[in-house]
């Protein structure tokens, strides 16, 4: 798994070298960082693409056939030509000028700036949408700054193509070094685990799929892995269109699109500012709206929005100034409009809005009396990685089936996750499916709800195999969840135990790489029953895939309980409070565990002491 806040740590220190070594504003040189991880990023979506394509490649002469340009866009992929493969420009001698080396024009190049301004260039040329978009201001700094540059960001941990990692990269650098940007207007980066849920509920097939706050692009990226994992071609079925208020943005999300292989049409500046433009005139066109839009936005013309249109409810509240003091309304209003009869929308929004008051509730009433308000998903804290605060997801669907159409369901998921670090929190692969679960059944899709539990009893057998240990393999192969886990835990604890007494029992020398050894074993069937407590977790509340109301979890409301409930589309205000349940901690094991790492942080707290006080005697203080 990608350590993501390592790699941060790793950018941020490009960034300071950039810093140190140009005159450069943080703006200026944001671009140029990001464009590196953008070539650094395409070069192993190639690498990936290219042994695809070799795999069944045909020879002439015992010699394989060699790549082209054609082979990447069948299948939606970005060709890069030698002289744009990072590593081509990572392993380049010290001196350029001396290697003789030509643009595309055939002129000469003298530094590496040139080189890497080339293949950019090159890339451009390779992709329509990119014309214009990627930087080309390397010659600005030293050969001896970008050599560093490219192999600071030479960095494997970028092989990790699945999800938007430049568009989390992105935020990280807009945080430390341009704060007035990242929360100008409540604007923040999606999460993936967020991106994934709401692309998963929407499940986007074909058509038109507008995102009117774009940002970086993850809507998009996670709209084309669905598709394509589905067995179709996501340029072929879908058409993707986007706005973006701001500059940077929309260059990241046309970067983000072409290293995925997908084309869009993605328009920024003040004609993408969505309060005010329709700008690609889809209004009442779109099959799926996926956005999350800045929350709270105040300050926006009345008059120019009403002037704007997509306002089926009326406008939101308007102060003395005659502007609209809070937008939320306004974005929701928008994302309903564009819906055309049969299409759906999913996007992430503030808390405070499944309940506000005023013209909001107004607007409110009128949407749910629709019928076409779907689920509603309440999030806990930290799930943005640099904001703490809650939201709510939402998700409409103006074709839903007869037997929901007047219903809602609600989930409030705010206790559901899994913690990343102290201050992020995200849903792993499996609770995405779990929550995603919980949609199909209310949908009646028992056979996925289905296919779910075989994933997990086929998973888990898999892992037992793979360890080729018996115990572990009895442990899995019970004839219930409930009764998996219970084996689990009984061999974790067994297994704690023997490691305990072995470490103990080892010579001084071996007591490492024996307490290795154990954590390895520890952890691998850590990592099963990890899966296992979230198959368990499902099949407790839906049995073999009947639908129910779980209190503290899930409730389905009918128009006439959220009337009761004054319009409110609070997922807590329905499902009520879960019971307390036993976390399963071994109370004695845990203080057990605080216990040695309290002595082990004051056994170092001793050393660094002595250290200060031996270097303090060789100062003569």
């Amino acid at each position: 798994m990608i350590n993501i806040r390592k790699l941060e740590a790793e950018l941020w220190e490009s960034a300071d070298l950039l810093r140190a070594g140009s005159k450069l504003t943080s703006n200026q040189y944001c671009m140029p960082v990001l464009g590196l991880i953008f070539l650094r990023y395409a070069y192993s979506r190639f690498k990936k693409v290219e042994a695809e394509i070799l795999k069944d490649r045909p020879s002439r002469g015992g010699r394989v056939m060699p790549v082209e340009a054609s082979d990447f866009s069948a299948k939606s992929a970005l060709f890069l030509p030698k002289e744009a493969q990072y590593e081509y420009l990572v392993n380049l001698p010290e001196n350029i000028a001396a290697a003789g080396l030509v643009n595309k024009d055939g002129h000469p190049m003298n530094s590496l700036g040139e080189v890497v301004n080339n293949a950019m260039q090159l890339i451009e040329d390779q992709s329509e949408q990119l014309t214009g978009v990627l930087p080309k201001s390397y010659t600005d700094f030293s050969d001896e700054l970008l050599a560093e540059l490219l192999r600071i960001f030479n960095n494997s941990a970028l092989d990790d193509v699945g999800g938007d990692i430049i568009g989390r990269i992105y935020e990280y650098f807009l945080n430390k070094f341009a704060k007035n940007i990242a929360s100008d207007d409540g604007v923040f980066f999606t999460p993936k685990s967020l991106v994934k849920m709401i692309v998963n509920i929407i499940e986007p097939k074909q058509g038109v799929l507008l995102d009117c706050a774009c940002g970086s692009g993850g809507m998009f990226v996670q709209s084309g892995d669905f598709v394509n994992a589905a067995g179709m071609n996501a340029n072929s079925t879908m058409t993707f269109y986007g706005q973006e208020k701001v500059e940077y943005n929309a260059q990241l999300c046309l970067m983000n699109m072409a290293v995925h292989g997908l084309t869009g049409v993605i328009k920024s500046g003040d004609e993408a500012n969505t309060f005010y433009h329709d700008a690609h005139n889809l209004n009442g066109c779109c099959d799926y709206i996926m956005a999350n839009p800045p929350f709270n936005v105040d300050k926006v013309k009345a008059e120019s929005c009403e002037n704007a249109g997509r306002l089926p409810f009326g406008l939101p509240s308007v102060n003395k100034n005659k502007e609209v003091g809070n937008a939320n309304y306004l974005w929701i209003s928008y994302f309903y409009s564009y819906l055309n009869e049969h299409g759906r929308a999913g996007f992430v929004m503030a808390s405070s809005a499944t309940d506000s008051q005023g013209k909001d509730k107004d607007i409110r009433e009128k949407l749910i009396k629709t019928g076409h308000v779907d689920v509603m998903i309440s999030v806990g804290n930290n799930f943005f990685y640099t904001k703490s605060l809650p939201c709510s997801l939402w998700f409409f669907d103006k074709a839903k089936g007869e037997a929901i159409r007047d219903k809602v369901l609600f989930i409030d998921a705010r206790n559901y996750y899994t913690v990343v670090d102290r201050t992020l929190n995200e849903w792993s692969e499996w609770q995405l499916k779990n929550l995603n679960a919980i949609v199909w059944l209310y949908r009646g899709e028992t056979e996925k709800y289905t296919a779910l539990l075989q994933e997990y009893h086929d998973y888990l057998h898999a892992e037992a195999e793979a360890a080729e240990n018996d115990d572990l393999k009895e442990a899995v192969y019970q004839d219930s969840f409930a009764n998996i886990v219970s084996q689990l835990k009984e061999k974790l604890s067994a297994l704690r135990k023997t490691a305990k007494a072995e470490v103990d029992a080892a010579g001084k020398r071996d007591k490492k790489s024996v307490q290795q050894q154990y954590d390895d074993r520890i952890a691998y069937i850590e990592n099963i029953l990890t899966v296992a407590k979230e198959a368990y977790w499902l099949y407790e509340k839906f049995g073999e895939g009947f639908y129910a109301d779980v209190l503290g979890l899930c409730k389905l409301a009918s128009i006439e309980e959220i009337e009761e409930k004054g319009w409110s589309l609070t997922p807590g205000a329905y499902v009520g409070v879960a019971p307390v349940e036993d976390d399963g901690v071994d109370f004695a094991e845990r203080m057990a565990e605080i216990h040695r790492e309290l002595l082990s942080l004051q056994a170092e707290s001793n050393d660094l002491m002595d250290t200060i006080s031996q270097n303090m005697k060789e100062m003569g203080i």
